[in-house]
């Protein structure tokens, strides 16, 4: 840098570079051309401050995006963690359990002693399937499989407010069937989570969800009264993150609108395939 500016200034006084410009913009006083150089120089602090404003916001949002990363990995490793533990203690020891039982029938003589056996591993069967049971509504919510979304939705409903004794109520319009199974899923974990975070967070009164089909998307509003909270604080909504990559991984979006004492609300928007979309016109 300083060997360019020593030889920008060994060219621009050998060249009289200063009293060149000077002759040639006074041609131009009468049209105002020998301001363009400040204006130009102007402009160019301005793109110089724009662009430094950019790579700040650029690199806030990667940090932000790596700490959603890091988080996201580990919940998936906590739950893979969790999952492998659940196989290892209990469907091994049912398998091992039944391996016994087979064992001990094909060496034993007596049909009193064969039956208890054959009851132990009937038992230790019918264990395991309500664990396989359990771990298949763990990924994937048996309710959306038989009962369908808008039954589901309203199955949860009713379920949490059993639980939080807050009223929750459901509605919805539009057709919302024959939609694909992860759009299904996203729209139910995504209610899960909000109202997960109103019985953290919010000590509402009361819930309203709306769950709508138009001839090109999808939307899902939930809605609070309760306390409300700032949603550009850094420490709050991992919940609502992880809801908004689901939103994003289908070509959606989810926005989260509060303000502390004024309750929350929650929208996600789907868009429809093209031929649900043909079909919904």
């Amino acid at each position: 840098m300083l060997l360019a500016t020593l030889l920008t200034f060994v060219l621009s006084s050998a060249l009289e570079l200063r009293e060149r410009m000077t002759e040639w913009l006074a041609h131009g006083e009468a049209w105002q051309v020998d301001e363009i150089p400040f204006t130009l120089m102007t402009l160019s602090l301005g793109l110089a401050w724009y662009a430094r404003r950019r790579r700040l916001e650029a690199s806030r949002l990667l940090a932000k995006n790596r700490e959603l990363t890091q988080k996201l990995i580990a919940l998936q490793d906590s739950e893979r963690l969790a999952l492998a533990r659940e196989l290892h203690d209990e469907f091994a020891q049912h398998c091992t359990a039944i391996r016994i039982e087979a064992t001990y029938i094909q060496r034993s003589n007596s049909f009193e002693h064969i039956g208890e056996a054959a009851r132990r591993a009937a038992a230790s069967a019918q264990s395991l399937q309500e664990g396989v049971r359990r771990l298949v509504r763990r990924l994937r919510p048996a309710e959306l499989d038989q009962l369908g979304l808008v039954a589901a939705m309203e199955s949860l409903c009713e379920a949490w407010t059993t639980r939080s004794g807050v009223p929750c109520l459901f509605r919805s319009r539009g057709n919302l069937c024959q939609h694909s199974e992860a759009v299904d899923t996203t729209i139910y974990r995504v209610t899960q989570e909000a109202l997960a975070n109103v019985v953290r967070h919010a000590n509402a009164t009361r819930v309203h969800i709306e769950l709508a089909a138009t001839s090109e998307h999808l939307r899902l509003c939930v809605e609070d009264d309760g306390r409300g909270f700032s949603v550009a604080a850094p420490e709050c909504g991992f919940g609502l993150l992880g809801a908004s990559e689901r939103a994003a991984a289908l070509g959606g979006r989810l926005e989260a609108h509060s303000t502390p004492g004024e309750g929350t609300r929650i929208h996600m928007e789907l868009p429809l395939l093209p031929e649900l979309r043909a079909e919904a016109a």
